[in-house]
């Protein structure tokens, strides 16, 4: 069976960050860093982690607290270690539009202009490398590479913003529903863990802000889907994908 377009999205950026797992070292912590193959930083060397060691500051946030508000002097960029953060923009009548989700290994905070455009929250307990843009943008003088990795997160995240958009303009509810659980899915395995279950840490009325629907709507497209057995829930964040080449049909309108 044909990769997803998701799927083929995921394998084109491993291959053109080159985001290989690297050999612990005592010496240093972002050396030992779990999630470093995933991260920007994976294009560093040895020598070059220290100099990133000199600059980075670690931040823990409990679960529902704010990164940072869209508006804000964008000073700062993270890496994120553990952890699920949400991203949100605010529209003008206050409702909310929920843009992406974000997991361990994951980069944010870059701005195209002085201030971000967008609000950042921890859906579930997060810690968080923290560097500020000015001593990043010297490092990246230092060491090229790591602009290249940035650009290739640059163009995975805008591959992401193209589907998005298929997703909202284009997907009923429940292709929507069946799209984003197989989303996390990949993404799991992405970050070397199991791709079934899945575990879903977001609230329904976040999926509901990230995919145009109605909380009652996603509640009940979910309910469907277990009905047809396609899955099952083990709980209100986890679920078997129990018939994943249905589910991949009903994601691609068949």
């Amino acid at each position: 069976m044909k990769n997803s377009p998701t799927e083929l999205r995921f394998t084109e950026v491993s291959q053109l960050t080159s985001a290989i797992p690297r050999a612990k070292s005592n010496n240093s912590p972002c050396a030992a860093c779990e999630v470093r193959h995933l991260a920007v930083c994976s294009a560093l060397q040895d020598e070059e982690l220290k100099l990133l060691d000199e600059i980075v500051r670690f931040v823990d946030l409990s679960a529902g607290d704010s990164l940072f508000d869209e508006g804000e002097p964008a000073a700062n960029v993270y890496n994120l270690t553990s952890g699920t953060i949400k991203l949100y923009k605010l529209l003008p009548d206050g409702r909310r539009q929920v843009t992406g989700f974000l997991f361990a290994g994951d980069f944010l905070g870059l701005a195209a202009s002085e201030d971000y455009i967008y609000s950042a929250e921890a859906v579930t307990p997060v810690s968080l490398c923290k560097f500020s843009r000015s001593d990043l943008d010297i490092l990246m003088e230092k060491a090229p590479q790591l602009e290249r990795r940035l650009l290739s997160l640059a163009r995975y995240e805008l591959a992401e913003a193209q589907d998005q958009i298929l997703l909202l303009g284009r997907k009923t509810a429940k292709e929507r529903i069946a799209s984003f659980v197989l989303m996390l899915s990949e993404r799991a395995v992405r970050r070397g863990e199991q791709d079934n279950p899945v575990s879903i840490p977001m609230s329904r009325n976040d999926i509901g802000d990230y995919l145009g629907l109605t909380t009652e709507t996603v509640s009940r497209t979910l309910t469907r889907l277990r009905s047809s057995r396609a899955i099952v829930m083990e709980s209100d964040r986890k679920v078997t994908l129990v018939e994943r080449q249905v589910l991949e049909e009903i994601a691609e309108g068949f």
